[in-house]
């Protein structure tokens, strides 16, 4: 089968359609309000990352007059025109939702956005107050003229063109000036004197005011604008004495890098957009006019305000039985494999496992691999900890974290600090395994506890991402992952491991190698099964494998929640090729990898997905679920995924999606039969919740036999 544009959609172009998915759930008009601003303002956010990476890696291309086409067959330049014509609209619904439901929505709450003209008299004193003794001396304008270069402003900051008129000249010849917003001060400037939620946007303060930084001139009209720099860092890591050095410096470089989207002011009049535009050196597909406050992204900011009925329902992650009954972590898993799928199961059974090592005088070292974590999170603090009490502590680092960089750093020294040994991996390779491996003495011996992971070790993340975790202490297990952090510490060529597959040694070829175990079973048997739950599926190799599983008669669900190449359901392709993408409450993050292998099931689950840069550029692991009891339900979770009909889309053969309950029902009906099924999140937040309490009853019954039983002992 021949490698060529026919077998796969184009990387970016799917890319948007995720992220359409996004924008959807802030339109679905059933969703509680606040929730439906989150959206909003992650699709935004999406779309910065989108263009600061994917987009500038487009724009270098053909500045570069680099002529290599895409595996779909377009060329870079093609690529931008394709995603400009594809956002414009998006960006046009984003913000018709925004003006015409969302801040209506939310004024009707108390939630409201004020212009300056609409305040009353004192507290437009207030906010002249504020402006003149906190925003006035950190206010640098800056006049565009042959003296005065345009000012690098930095990367996603929001800017303000005035423009302005010398009164005292008979010309009139029109100034303009910049004013970088100062991105250390709150967006959304707190009204005091009204009840309820009521802002000022930071940027209308200072337009309302910025006659103070211009005396003797008169301000004629002002524009926001805001400027999307290339942010992918390039590293000659070879060639770098010090990593932790080159990556700082490569940080602060970002800041200025080439620009490669503009959003201005849609009232903008076209002389001073040309204006900017000339002095920016952009094109007319890098350019993108608003309809409202730019930069959405911080409109996250208003999620935290605290209104129950503009949010989904509550709901507290459970902890697992084996840990309620056993108050020993080391206890609880040397018991019995332990599985947690989060965030309807507590992360912080992750962190207390760490927790207990810090302090467990028996525990001698810890090691760990840390991808991103949160700036407070308890398992650094425990890693210090631990330090700090004589433990031998390994922290594998990745300071390459794609725009945790600087987080990574900063955390990275706090743990040198206190004593631990911090790694920051192999040169060439980032470290996106997870796991953690505790080595505690018992019985005069060295005991292993290892836990695996789909997810970060981010106790902020854990609670509104989906994922996998393994506790175990199987002997195999625990010894690959000591061999694994030989090889990411020290020198070790080790390349096959007992259990666990890894990149960037032999991940594609395991996967491929399944692939074809499974054509021969359909072949021999009649049954081939296959399912797998990805984030992104990527990779040509794989893809291929999985259209020829397809024309063996292998029947094939894919849940992709983001990128996916592979086209479903084409004639003589991929016919028994499902795939599906859910898009909910949560982010779905965890990785599952099922092939039925003739009714003895091998499942996998681990930190990678079907992407090149998992297989070749990065130190990644798949570990198998082995336990029954544990196998049989990850397989039901998988199965479960399968049930949405709410919030699960179905992938067309023309790269669009369709929710999956127009395609059930198609008729009038739709609405009552979509009562009755599956939202497979919300399924899971209340299964969850009646297994526990089921567990509690039972455990409250097993203290009254056993509060009897001493009783009746006692007194016979």
């Amino acid at each position: 089968m021949k490698n060529n544009s026919e077998y796969f959609f184009n990387r970016e172009l799917s890319w948007i359609e995720f992220n359409k998915k996004v924008l959807e759930e802030a339109v679905d008009n059933t969703k509680p309000l606040l929730e439906r601003v989150k959206f909003l303002s992650i699709f935004s956010t999406n779309l910065d990352e989108f263009f600061m990476i994917r987009v500038a890696g487009l724009k270098r291309q053909v500045s570069s007059g680099v002529n290599e086409l895409s595996s779909d067959g377009l060329t870079g330049q093609d690529q931008k025109l394709e995603i400009f014509e594809k956002l414009c609209p998006q960006v046009k619904e984003l913000y018709r939702v925004l003006s015409e439901e969302i801040i209506p929505g939310l004024e009707q709450q108390e939630i409201e956005f004020n212009s300056y003209n609409d305040l009353s008299e004192k507290d437009k004193e207030k906010i002249e107050k504020y402006f003149d003794e906190q925003l006035f001396p950190v206010l640098t304008p800056i006049a565009l003229d042959n003296v005065h270069p345009f000012p690098n402003l930095v990367n996603r900051t929001l800017a303000l063109a005035i423009i302005l008129i010398d009164p005292d000249k008979e010309s009139g010849e029109n100034k303009i000036s910049v004013i970088q917003v100062p991105s250390n001060f709150p967006r959304f400037h707190q009204i005091n004197e009204k009840n309820g939620n009521h802002f000022i946007l930071l940027e209308e303060i200072i337009k309302a005011n910025a006659y103070k930084l211009f005396p003797g001139m008169r301000i004629i009209e002002s524009y926001n604008f805001r400027i999307t720099r290339n942010a992918d860092i390039e590293l000659e890591e070879e060639e770098a004495d010090d990593l932790l050095k080159l990556i700082e410096e490569e940080v602060k470089k970002r800041r200025l890098g080439i620009i490669v989207r503009l959003e201005v002011d849609k009232s903008i009049p076209d002389d001073i957009l040309n204006y900017l535009v000339s002095y920016l050196d952009l094109e007319k597909d890098e350019i993108y006019k608003i309809g409202g406050p730019l930069n959405l992204g911080d409109f996250m900011e208003l999620y935290k305000i605290d209104n129950r009925l503009l949010k989904y329902e509550g709901f507290t992650p459970r902890i697992s039985s084996f840990f309620r009954e056993e108050d020993n972590a080391f206890r609880a898993i040397k018991n019995q494999d332990i599985f947690l799928h989060h965030p309807f199961y507590s992360f912080s059974s992750v962190s207390e496992y760490i927790a207990q090592a810090a302090e467990d005088p028996n525990v001698f070292a810890i090691k760990m691999t840390l991808y991103r974590t949160s700036g407070d999170s308890p398992i650094i603090k425990s890693l210090i900890t631990a330090a700090e009490n004589g433990k031998q502590v390994t922290a594998i680092v990745e300071l390459k974290a794609r725009f945790d960089e600087e987080n990574n750093i900063i955390w990275a020294k706090a743990l040198e600090n206190a004593g631990a040994h911090v790694v920051y991996g192999i040169s060439g390779l980032k470290t996106h395994c997870k796991l953690a491996l505790v080595v505690r003495k018992e019985e005069n011996s060295m005991k292993r506890y290892l836990h695996l992971s789909t997810g970060n070790y981010n106790p902020v993340t854990s609670k509104i991402y989906t994922d996998f975790g393994l506790f175990t202490a199987n002997e195999d297990f625990c010894s690959d992952a000591s061999n694994l952090f030989n090889y990411l510490t020290g020198y070790s060529k080790l390349t096959s491991y007992k259990k666990l597959i890894v990149a960037p040694f032999n991940m594609r070829k395991s996967l491929v190698k399944l692939i074809d175990d499974e054509i021969k079973c359909q072949k021999d048997f009649g049954n081939g099964r296959i399912i797998l739950k990805l984030n992104s599926l990527v990779d040509d190799k794989v893809i291929m494998k999985l259209y020829q599983a397809s024309s063996a008669g292998i029947k094939i669900d894919l849940i992709v929640r983001g990128i996916c190449r592979l086209i479903p359901q084409k004639k003589d392709l991929s016919e028994n090729i499902n795939v599906y993408s859910i898009v909910g409450r949560f982010l779905e993050h965890s990785r599952a990898f099922y092939f039925y292998n003739n009714g003895d099931p091998i499942v996998l689950s681990g930190s990678a997905d079907v992407m090149e840069r998992n297989f070749d550029r990065r130190v990644e692991i798949l570990f198998p679920i082995e336990d029954k009891r544990i196998k049989e339900e990850f397989i039901e979770i998988l199965n479960l995924y399968l049930t949405d009909n709410i919030k699960c889309r179905v992938l067309n053969n023309d790269g669009s999606y369709t929710r999956k309950y127009n395609l059930e029902t198609g008729t009038k009906d739709k609405l009552e039969k979509v009562i009755q099924n599956t939202d497979i999140q919300e399924y899971f937040v209340a299964n969850v919740k009646k297994k526990y309490e089921a567990e509690i009853k039972k455990e409250h019954r097993k203290k009254l036999k056993k509060r009897k039983k001493n009783i009746l002992n006692y007194y016979t």
